[in-house]
């Protein structure tokens, strides 16, 4: 079993563990941002869905499983550049925490990382002093990656 299709069977079984479904266009999004490997919008999601599996979805469609898949916390939504990726820790059955993502602006690789919970409440904190309540606190930081820099 390849890796995809671990990810998917675990997937899978986790909607149905939670009384949901993994429909068959909701499984082929979910493929083809595996199968991408980087972060994509609707309407990239689209153009991959017709060029690599040869599948028409259309873009509200897709939409409407992207809004699912981050409900259901498989995928995340990169706020910046409107697109969404896998989350790094799909196989985790823990509690996820706060994604900050690092996005390198020379190859666009993205990485995930959990904030310390720490770290986490001293930004709310700060955010309470300014008079704000956080509501969704993910990170994205742009910069370069070491293999960009060299």
């Amino acid at each position: 079993m390849s890796d995809l299709d671990t990810v998917l069977d675990y997937v899978e079984q986790s909607c149905l563990a939670r009384g949901k479904k993994l429909t068959p266009k909701r499984k082929l999004v979910l493929q083809t941002l595996l199968h991408a490997n980087q972060a994509l919008s609707a309407y990239e999601l689209l153009d991959y869905c017709q060029q690599h599996f040869e599948q028409h979805i259309p873009v509200m469609t897709i939409y409407r499983i992207l809004d699912f898949l981050e409900c259901e916390h498989f995928v995340h939504k990169l706020k910046v550049s409107n697109q969404y990726i896998v989350c790094s820790h799909i196989l985790s059955e823990n509690e996820h925490g706060v994604a900050q993502f690092f996005i390198c602006t020379k190859c666009n690789k993205i990485n995930e990382k959990i904030i310390d919970p720490l770290m986490m409440q001293g930004l709310q904190s700060n955010a309470q002093q300014e008079g704000f309540t956080v509501i969704d606190p993910q990170i994205e930081i742009n910069g370069v990656c070491d293999k960009c820099i060299k």
